[in-house]
């Protein structure tokens, strides 16, 4: 049986390394590896750079300000009704290491955060470096993918990257283009230019599954499942009906996949589509063109004996090479200005996906459940969120920079008495890092750069992105004690700035220690965690390298590095 794993930051290192590593030499390899685990537990990027002009950080930060107020004065009227005392305010040292992997998807290299620690510690200035970096194209990319098209084999992410559905997701991203035109464009499939032929994967990867297909835009799109509807109304949102599931299927089933000349396309014919589906008491109903919270599309329907032929006057005579012919009546045209357009849905999901990967969970919870079961914790905030995204074109770096400039995202993770809840945000809530986080974090603590190969194998690993509850299992716990990937990365120390061969040149035991928790966990470490890791590693002089190496494992597995908090 499953069960959610917690843990505390309030329990220091020192339990670790003291009382735990002392075990053996290899912590009993394969027991003591996975009980510590489960309960304790492609390229280079540019450096983020300094150089941003005043007036541009000024104009930004003026623009998402009334962001950040919206969202204390929301929040704050919240705490005084329900009598709140929320968390003070983290440290810069947590704020550095929290916003670095939320922005740029990594923990800091000791550089950054020698420079952040010896800079005027400007939170605000620091934000915009991250939202102008590379590394902020690449983790929202990667978490846009996840989030739309789901987990997959590592074979399906080289299919992504070779259609050209990543590069799509990464320019989308650097332009800052409005989230609704992205949806469009990838629900109608039809690129305008060589450079956004990737946009027509979303739905060739669902392979003419059509019902697959409306599976995952529901969720993704709108915020709502609705798999409840398709044998008949969901039983407990009544808003959700058997007819909007065979709607949604409906826009779509037109569609094929195609491959002329490797140029991959998803045709739609101008016929055919229509059936009937059948409720529990076996009464039909024809599959119109309707969606939840929308007018029906009106679409002439032939009768029973009525045989369709295809012909070329259904479809427009102009064509492209980039895209297959379009009927005249388009489905997928018809869903995406009659459905998608304006609907209220589509920014109220959009800004509550955002909140989540910001703040650990949705305004509504689980984010991709917007429905009548499920109320949103602050529904004034959600709606004035929700309108002012819509009036400045679903600007995604301008809502990320309001939200975590709030007081509500600086907040310590530590909970104060009395607070249980986490619908509140009077703390902040701590969460797993992705398994590509975890992956170029990895990298940097032990080699100082986020260039890395493992991302797959984290990747395949970790799979779950904004789960509503974290369950830690034996083969997670393995693959952190036995697995080879992990093991070779610190044991492989002929990399120029491993972290083991810098660490055994320093003479100061002290030094070491504190160069150590300042690199794998941002923060200096307190005087018991010093003594600790000071007698494991001098009771063990004669093996230096294996006794760094255990320190650094347990540091690297514990719920400490692995969570953002």
């Amino acid at each position: 049986m499953k069960r959610s794993t917690t843990f505390s930051l309030e329990k220091p290192i020192v339990q670790i390394v003291g009382e735990e590593v002392a075990l053996s030499v290899y912590f009993d390899r394969l027991l003591y590896r996975i009980i510590f685990a489960i309960f304790v537990s492609m390229t280079p990027r540019k450096v983020i750079s300094d150089e941003l002009t005043p007036q541009s950080v000024v104009e930004a930060q003026a623009d998402s300000g009334v962001i950040t107020e919206s969202v204390n004065r929301w929040l704050g009227e919240g705490f005084q009704e329900r009598n709140v005392n929320i968390s003070h305010e983290c440290s810069d040292e947590a704020f550095c290491r929290r916003i670095y992997l939320d922005l740029a998807g990594r923990i800091p290299t000791s550089a950054e955060f020698e420079n952040w620690m010896q800079s005027s510690r400007d939170r605000s200035l620091l934000i915009d470096r991250l939202l102008e970096s590379d590394d902020f194209i690449q983790h929202f990319a990667d978490l846009f993918d996840a989030l739309l098209m789901g987990r997959a084999s590592e074979q399906k992410y080289h299919e992504r990257q070779q259609s050209q559905w990543r590069a799509y997701l990464e320019q989308a991203i650097r332009d800052n283009r409005s989230w609704e035109e992205v949806v469009e464009e990838i629900l109608l499939a039809r690129p305008e230019v060589p450079e956004q032929k990737g946009l027509v994967w979303f739905l060739y990867e669902r392979n003419n599954d059509f019902q697959k297909i409306a599976e995952s835009i529901a969720p993704s799109i709108f915020g709502v499942r609705i798999e409840c509807a398709q044998c008949h109304d969901h039983m407990m949102a009544d808003e959700i009906k058997q007819a909007h599931y065979w709607g949604l299927v409906a826009f779509f089933n037109r569609g094929k996949n195609s491959d002329s000349n490797g140029t991959l396309k998803v045709e739609e014919s101008a016929i055919g589509g229509f059936s009937e589906f059948a409720d529990l008491s076996g009464e039909s109903t024809p599959n119109y063109l309707t969606f939840l919270e929308a007018e029906t599309v009106s679409e002439v329907r032939p009768d029973g004996k009525e045989e369709q032929e295809d012909s070329d006057d259904l479809y427009q005579a102009n064509g492209s090479p980039l895209f297959a012919r379009v009927p005249k009546f388009s489905r997928r045209e018809q869903f995406v200005k009659q459905v998608v357009r304006d609907h209220p849905r589509l920014a109220l999901a959009f800004v509550n996906r955002i909140w989540a990967i910001l703040m650990g969970r949705g305004i509504v919870h689980p984010f991709d459940e917007m429905d009548s079961m499920h109320r949103p914790s602050h529904p004034e905030l959600l709606e004035w969120l929700a309108e002012d995204t819509r009036q400045n074109h679903y600007d995604l770096k301008r809502l990320v920079r309001g939200i975590v400039r709030s007081q509500a995202y600086q907040q310590t993770s530590v909970r104060r008495a009395g607070l249980e809840d986490p619908a509140s945000f009077a703390w902040y809530l701590e969460r797993p890092l992705t398994g590509e986080q975890l992956a170029r974090s990895v990298m940097v603590a032990l080699r100082d750069s986020a260039d890395t190969d493992v991302v797959g194998a984290f990747r395949q690993q970790f799979p779950e992105v904004l789960p509503e509850t974290y369950v830690s299992t034996i083969k997670d716990a393995l693959f952190l004690s036995n697995g080879s990937i992990l093991q070779k990365a610190i044991e492989e120390s002929n990399h120029p700035d491993h972290l083991i061969p810098k660490h055994l040149e320093m003479e100061s035991r002290d030094e070491q220690i504190r160069s150590l928790f300042s690199r794998l966990f941002c923060r200096e470490p307190d005087a018991t965690e010093v003594e600790a890791v000071a007698t494991y590693l001098d009771t063990r002089k004669e093996r230096s390298v294996e006794a760094l190496q255990q320190v650094v494992w347990s540091m690297i597995t514990s719920a400490e590095f692995r969570f953002n908090h």
